[in-house]
Formats: C-alpha cells, sequence, structure tokens
C-alpha cells in the first residue's frame, strides 16, 4: 500500500522543470511584457522555472541569445525553450536548440506548412520540437476590422462616392500572426462591398513608423477614414498622425488595433479606439501549462502537435474595464493549475479560450 501511495505523489516531487523564452519584443513593450508576465505566473503556480530573455525587436539577437544557451555547459542550460517563429526566424532557432539537446516549443508564430522543406515536421526531424500553438490570428484581424467598419457606417462617414474607404497598417510581411490578421482583415473587406481598402502598409509593429506612414496616408487618401492596425501601436501612431492634421479620433476618423495594454484599454473607454481584439498573450502561459503536463507524462500529442485556437476577445468598455480590474496587478490571481491534464485528470481537451478568464 506504501508502494502505490509513493508512486501516486511521485510526480509532485520530480525535479522543477526549465524554461527560457526567448522574447522577441522589447522589454518595456506592454504586449510582451505582459505575455511574459503571464507565462511567469504559470510557471510559479506549476512549481517551474523559468528565464525570460528578451531579444529586444533585433531577430539577429534572437538567433544570438539562442546561441548563448546553446553554449551553456550542459548542467545550465533549460530543458525547454519556448520561442516564436517572428521574421522567419524559427527554423534557425530549431536547429540551434536542438543541437544542444533543448526540447523547443513553437509559441505565437510557428512555422507555416508551406515554409517546412527546411525543419519538417515536429518531433521528425528536429526531435526536440514537441509542437506549437498559435492564437487564431486570423480573428483578430476579422472581428476589428469588422467592428470599425460598423461604426464607420453609425456614423455615415461615407465619401462622396458612397464608399467607405479604409488604410490598413500592418505589422511585417513574414510573420505569420502578422500576415493572418491581414488576411482576417482582408475577409471583412472582401465581405464588404461598400469598403475601400486604399492600401496596406508595413510598419514593423512600431509607433513612430505607423505616425509616419500615417501622416502621407492621409494625404494620399483624404476620404479614408477608417484606419486599421494590426497591433495597438500602431493604431497610437496613426491617432498621433490624424490629431496633427486636426481630426479627432473615435470622431473624424476610426481606429483598431490589437492587444490589451492599459492605454488601449484607456483609449477605448474613452471612445477615441473604436476596436480592439486581445487576449492572445495568454498562449505562453498556456504553453507553459502543456510542457508541464508532457513532462510529467501527460503528452499534448492526442490533441495533435500543431495547435491553433481561438484566444483572441473582442472587448468593448465594459469588458476593458473587467479586464483592468482583474488583471491591472499580473496574473498571479489565475489558477494555471486547473487547467493541466495532469493535475485534473477530467480535463479532456484544453479550453485556451481567453474569455473565461474574464468571466
Amino acid at each position: 500500500m506504501l508502494l502505490g501511495l509513493a508512486a501516486w505523489v511521485l510526480p509532485l516531487y520530480v525535479a522543477a522543470q526549465s524554461v527560457v523564452f526567448i522574447n522577441p519584443g522589447k522589454s518595456d513593450e506592454a504586449y510582451w511584457v505582459t505575455s511574459a508576465q503571464a507565462m511567469q505566473s504559470a510557471a510559479r503556480a506549476l512549481g517551474m522555472k523559468i528565464e525570460v530573455l528578451y531579444a529586444e525587436r533585433d531577430h539577429l539577437r534572437t538567433i544570438e541569445l539562442a546561441k548563448e544557451i546553446a553554449a551553456r555547459p550542459k548542467a545550465a542550460r533549460p530543458e525547454f525553450a519556448i520561442v516564436t517563429n517572428d521574421n522567419a526566424t524559427g527554423p534557425e532557432l530549431l536547429r540551434i536548440l536542438d543541437g544542444a539537446g533543448v526540447k523547443t516549443f513553437l509559441a505565437y508564430s510557428s512555422i507555416a506548412p508551406e515554409a517546412r522543406g527546411a525543419t519538417g515536421e515536429p518531433r521528425a526531424r528536429y526531435k526536440g520540437w514537441l509542437g506549437s500553438l498559435e492564437p487564431h490570428a486570423e480573428d483578430a484581424g476579422y472581428v476589428t476590422a469588422q467592428a470599425l467598419i460598423a461604426q464607420a457606417r453609425r456614423a455615415s462617414s461615407q465619401a462622396a462616392d458612397g464608399k467607405l474607404h479604409m488604410v490598413a497598417i500592418a505589422g511585417d510581411r513574414t510573420t505569420p500572426s502578422s500576415v493572418r490578421r491581414n488576411a482576417g482583415m482582408a475577409k471583412a473587406v472582401a465581405e464588404s462591398p461598400d469598403v475601400v481598402l486604399e492600401q496596406t502598409v508595413f510598419a514593423g509593429w512600431a509607433r513612430d513608423k505607423a505616425r509616419e506612414q500615417a501622416e502621407w496616408l492621409h494625404v494620399r487618401y483624404p476620404d479614408a477614414r477608417l484606419f486599421w492596425a494590426g497591433n495597438d501601436l500602431m493604431a497610437f501612431g496613426a491617432m498621433d498622425a490624424l490629431e496633427k492634421a486636426g481630426s479627432t479620433p473615435g470622431r473624424d476618423a476610426f481606429f483598431s488595433g490589437v492587444n490589451t495594454s492599459r492605454e488601449a484599454m484607456d483609449e477605448l473607454r474613452s471612445g477615441r479606439l473604436t476596436a480592439l481584439a486581445g487576449g492572445h498573450f495568454i498562449t505562453g502561459a498556456w504553453s507553459v501549462v502543456m510542457i508541464y503536463d508532457y513532462a510529467h507524462g501527460r503528452d499534448f500529442a492526442d490533441e495533435g502537435l500543431d495547435l491553433d485556437r481561438s484566444m483572441f476577445t473582442n472587448f468593448d468598455a465594459q469588458s476593458a474595464q473587467v479586464y483592468l480590474a482583474r488583471f491591472g496587478e499580473g496574473f498571479d490571481g489565475v489558477d494555471f493549475r486547473r487547467y493541466s491534464k495532469v493535475l485534473n485528470p477530467a480535463v479532456k481537451r484544453y479550453n485556451f479560450d481567453f474569455a473565461q478568464l474574464l468571466r
């Protein structure tokens, strides 16, 4: 009987798993800082060690960080690494880390099927590539564009030709999440015959670049009153530009964004920002839960090695207020243990929807 009890409690006493997150964002960038904080909260809840390394939006630095990890003495290397495929760095990150014996998980942006000639599938060429988890990025582009168009219709913002004119400020050309957000936006436009998408530009996720682009877009397309942006910082840049030109956001021009920064929530509540999708920062925390389960003998492979799940919430003023009240000080109040299949055998399928955390 004692032997059976020891076997039952054994998973509680195995050595804590060590995880490193190579964060592609800046160490003062709201989205990527929030992503890291949620991961750290999940790791604390599950008794895991986590290290966060910021690449500061330098994709070459991302590769350097992977090389630094691989060069550590074997005993000092993490057991697992969570990385992203921002700016198509995923294949090189896999090559470096797999060669060093570090098991790797791709979160936020994985490698598109058509780009896997150099990598193969998870657990094949690179045995330590465990799998991937991506938020269904099309959702963000689609729901924000829909909300933007609906508000412009309510405000009777049609030009003399009877059309609503839109410009889009996207992130980059290669990161899968950027490509898919743009595809969602394009789908919403295609479903709206009264909308003209004048031009899509790429601002590299940066506020200052978006501000510069919005200035000349406003001059080139004076009828454009809808500004769709792939993240919150680019939306703010476009708002800065239009304000400088004498327009009032939310009245003379309408803006949408993605992410859950405090500034974005405040702008949404004030009505200056028309549409906001977010919550997908939680992808990293869910990845930590999946790695925990994998390390404790409950492989997520039964759900698939490449998971693409709905995570985005379409925020309004009320849900923005709930979010700030609940998570304004961090995520240690979330019991991430309840989402583990190891700790909760009744959980048969992971639920990654962010809205559940708001309820």
